[in-house]
């Protein structure tokens, strides 16, 4: 099992913090790609996927169409999916199996900021009630938020963007009225944005049965969320004060953006104009990452899911290779889908042979509508949208395997 290291805060407060994991928000059992160690075999996408935003889309394996003095796509990518996207425009430069359904980690939470960002006054404060911090999963990563203390809406966003903290997750799920609640909204949301991968389960992306979503999915939830100023605003800080406790006497401490990319640090250089938005990490999904930049008046929008590479920061690296190569894409290449799910690009007449399935244990896929207990999926419209039509419920989990989330 690998763990990413993290990056030691300046304060001993989120560490000392002893939360007990009690119960969890579950929703129905599904198949879900674990992340690959060494000598496992490396899973494969299914044969066929949602084609929403283009046929080319659904289709497994790379696919790109270059133009004439068009740069090659960089060759040693391991990623089990990703896109590349221009923000403004929507359409997609480049893709490799962008549909496939997968764990998201914490990538998730920009959902979940799409949906209660909006809901909750930035100018408010709130007193966190120890049933607030109930139902985290074990081992989450925290930001360091106490019960009985005052927290501005401001400070527990900066938990969230930052240091990745379920319990500040959990705070304003709380706020929003309840974590149940708030899972049925994102999915709710999810639907609206044409995100038909997206399975919800837990607001934060801990890995909990079920929980999915997609490559293409993950950058229409960053697309959106950078339509909002304080979205955008709390994405890009690099570093930040959370308000202290006991443990601090009460002193704020500093908390850094986990987004290596972003604040340059653990071996990853800063990448020149980074906007930045969200990276995770748990023991299904992997690492993951959904970067943006802007250069000379073009944003690229890149989203990488599960390197299989062993290499330290590989999900950097392969971000980092996939934005220098939008940005020198942009106008060399014909788009192979859009961001915008009615804006469908045709499948080629001469597409290769798509593989024969996905490997045994395998992430669900719009085709998948049985075998799974307590899911049913219907698949609509031309764009292949999926939408959830089973409701995900609150149940107790009294022993479940222990899963370390990082970022």
């Amino acid at each position: 099992m690998h763990f990413e290291p993290r990056r030691p805060l300046r304060t001993a407060t989120a560490a000392a913090l002893a939360l007990t994991a009690g119960l969890a928000l579950a929703g129905p059992a599904a198949a879900a790609a674990p992340a690959a160690h060494k000598g496992d075999k490396v899973p494969q996408p299914p044969a066929r996927m949602s084609e929403a935003g283009g046929a080319r889309l659904g289709l497994p394996g790379l696919q790109v169409e270059p133009q004439a003095g068009a740069p090659a796509v960089p060759p040693k990518l391991s990623a089990l999916s990703w896109i590349v996207s221009d923000l403004d425009s929507g359409e997609v430069l480049a893709a490799k199996n962008p549909h496939w359904q997968l764990p998201p980690a914490s990538t998730l939470k920009t959902l979940f900021a799409d949906t209660v960002l909006p809901k909750i006054p930035t100018a408010g404060t709130h007193k966190v009630a120890a049933s607030d911090l109930a139902g985290m999963g074990a081992g989450s990563s925290l930001v360091g938020v106490l019960p009985g203390k005052t927290y501005k809406v401001t400070d527990l966003w900066l938990g969230v963007f930052l240091r990745s903290g379920n319990d500040a997750v959990h705070v304003l799920a709380s706020m929003n009225g309840g974590v149940a609640a708030t899972v049925t909204e994102m999915q709710a949301e999810a639907v609206k944005l044409g995100a038909g991968d997206t399975h919800v389960v837990s607001p934060d992306g801990y890995d909990m049965p079920g929980q999915l979503s997609s490559a293409y999915d993950l950058s229409l939830f960053a697309r959106e969320g950078l339509k909002n100023p304080d979205f955008a605003r709390y994405c890009s800080t690099v570093k930040s004060e959370f308000p202290g406790g006991p443990n601090t006497k009460g002193k704020p401490f500093e908390i850094d953006n986990t987004d290596r990319m972003l604040g340059g640090f653990n071996g990853v250089p800063r990448y020149a104009g980074l906007i930045g938005v969200k990276n995770g990490y748990t023991t299904n999904a992997g690492n993951t990452l959904v970067v943006a930049a802007k250069r000379n008046g073009h944003t690229v929008l890149v989203t990488v899911m599960n390197p299989q590479s062993k290499e330290l920061n590989s999900v950097y690296t392969e971000a980092g290779e996939l934005l220098d190569w939008g940005f020198a894409a942009e106008g060399r290449v014909t788009p192979v889908g859009s961001l915008d799910p009615v804006a469908a690009t045709p499948a080629p007449t001469s597409a290769a042979p798509a593989p024969t399935g996905a490997a045994p244990g395998g992430p669900l896929n719009a085709a998948s509508t049985s075998g799974v207990a307590g899911l049913s999926w219907t698949e609509a419209g031309a764009g292949g949208l999926v939408v959830l039509a089973a409701a995900a419920g609150a149940v107790a989990v009294t022993r479940r395997r222990r899963r370390r989330v990082l970022r």
